[in-house]
């Protein structure tokens, strides 16, 4: 999200327009979806879509209406309700949540007096929360969060699935699985701005780094499909003893959302006398111009089933399968230090970068955010978004897994609210870093952190290597 300065009517207006247009994205994704759905939990990982949408509403609410303005709630107990503390997603479905059009005129209602809040606000001179428009753009992101969190539920529909226009996907080179050498020394990590960054991501402080190896590119499908082909889940000596015990439990034998080719070419008793003949001619086993480069595996995207592109960056694995397929490898996984070093340091100039490319918001020709491509595209498909040393789609296309536990930085201190990081600090979650397709270009940058459990999969997660340089 971009910086802003300048006049405080021309301030004012941008924040009017982020908000307006944060709202136009969560209405059109959630528009083909019926009333029966969005009031459905699909997945106990997963809120009922309708819960994403009150909350929304509330947590704007509490913000920009009854923080700000001093204006008594809509009504108690949405502030109860809308508590993600108070109700895990496991329970949200049994809340009298609000129907669809409740939530419509709730979070309309909600928008009126929140616009009065930013018309009063005193965006150059007020207190930090409203200082160049810090609890807007927050309430911005918060809202692009959740837009990634509903397809990760819209990922999950059942039959017919969620189905949307799925676009032709960008071509890159053959995928590319080199390493590149990021030299040892200090580099400056996290940031001290305080426009749109949480708090997780201050302060700027250095940090000195030995030499190490990262992959240029995420991982890919068809490098993925080989780890599964040598055995990669029945080997547990390639898993950490939490990994062992996730995989026993798991019982698993691909990334989440893979199905296994139904082998319908080696069956002839799906077909006629006529059609044996022709399959014993043929010798086929896919329809013609299909490459088989993926092991015969498909992948449901949104209800799509399609054959597994191989030169996509893998997804929907968790922490577990990353660090086998890294130790299988011979690598490891960066740690988050090393992630943030090789996206956003320039050694030359000695100085961060906002973005891997630069400080250049993100375009289409940068990287794969944004949304509406509903998946990832292909190694090297964004030659314009590399870093300095030389790494493909560090932003973008899938979060990466990196081996750090959740802390804070160095003078950490918890603002607006603890709830955001603070209270998750500690090892019971992995960090993951860099976007996906499902991100907004106006959440992320080179110093966005990002954490969930380590068994997670329904995530847009995938993962780069690395290893020691000595």
């Amino acid at each position: 999200m971009a910086r802003l300065r300048g006049s405080a009517p021309t301030l004012t207006a941008c924040l009017r327009e982020r908000l307006e247009e944060a709202r136009a994205r969560t209405d059109q994704l959630l528009a083909p979806v019926s009333d029966a759905d969005l009031m459905k939990q699909h997945n106990g990982l997963m809120s009922p879509l309708v819960w994403d949408l009150g909350h929304i509403g509330n947590f704007e609410e509490l913000w920009l209406v009854q923080r700000l303005r001093g204006v008594r709630p809509t009504n108690p107990q949405y502030d109860d309700m809308y508590d993600a503390f108070e109700h895990p997603r496991r329970t949200r479905a049994s809340l009298p949540l609000l129907d669809r059009q409740q939530c419509v005129d709730y979070l309309a209602a909600v928008r009126s007096s929140a616009l009065e809040a930013l018309r009063a606000a005193d965006l150059d001179n007020g207190d930090p929360l409203v200082r160049d428009g810090f609890v807007f753009n927050m309430l911005v992101q918060h809202e692009y969060q959740h837009n990634e969190t509903m397809l990760a539920t819209l990922q999950l529909m059942g039959p017919p699935g969620y189905r949307p226009r799925i676009p032709r996907r960008l071509t890159g080179p053959a995928p590319m699985q080199e390493m590149v050498i990021v030299e040892a020394g200090a580099f400056v990590m996290g940031t001290d701005d305080r426009t749109v960054a949480y708090d997780n991501e201050r302060s700027a402080h250095e940090v000195f780094l030995p030499s190490f190896w990262i992959d240029t590119a995420p991982v890919s499908n068809a490098a993925y499909s080989e780890f599964i082909e040598d055995g990669g889940y029945r080997r547990p000596e390639l898993y950490s003893q939490a990994g062992r015990d996730w995989l026993a439990s798991a019982r698993v034998e691909a990334p989440q959302f893979w199905e296994r080719h139904d082998g319908g070419y080696r069956r002839p008793e799906l077909y006629s006398q006529a059609g044996r003949d022709w399959l014993a001619s043929a010798r086929v086993e896919a329809p013609q111009f299909w490459e088989r480069h993926d092991g015969g595996w498909q992948v449901n995207r949104f209800g799509h089933l399609a054959p597994l592109s191989p030169n996509e960056p893998v997804q929907h694995v968790c922490y577990y399968e990353a660090e086998a397929y890294a130790r299988w490898r011979g690598k490891r996984l960066p740690t988050e230090a090393e992630w943030e070093k090789a996206a956003s340091w320039d050694p030359e100039r000695q100085s961060k970068r906002l973005y891997p490319w630069g400080n250049e918001l993100p375009s289409p020709e940068h990287a794969n955010l944004d949304q509406l491509s509903f998946g990832p595209m292909e190694i090297g498909a964004y030659p314009a978004g590399s870093s300095w040393y030389g790494c493909h789609q560090m932003i973008g296309d899938v979060w990466e897994w990196v081996a750090s536990d959740f802390r804070g930085y160095p003078g950490f201190q918890a603002w607006p609210y603890r709830e955001y990081s603070e209270v998750f600090f500690g090892d019971e979650y992995r960090m993951l870093r860099g976007g996906s397709w499902a991100t907004r270009p106006g959440v992320i940058r080179n110093t966005f952190r990002n954490w969930d459990y380590p068994i997670r999969r329904q995530i847009f997660s995938g993962f780069r290597c690395a290893r020691d340089a000595a």
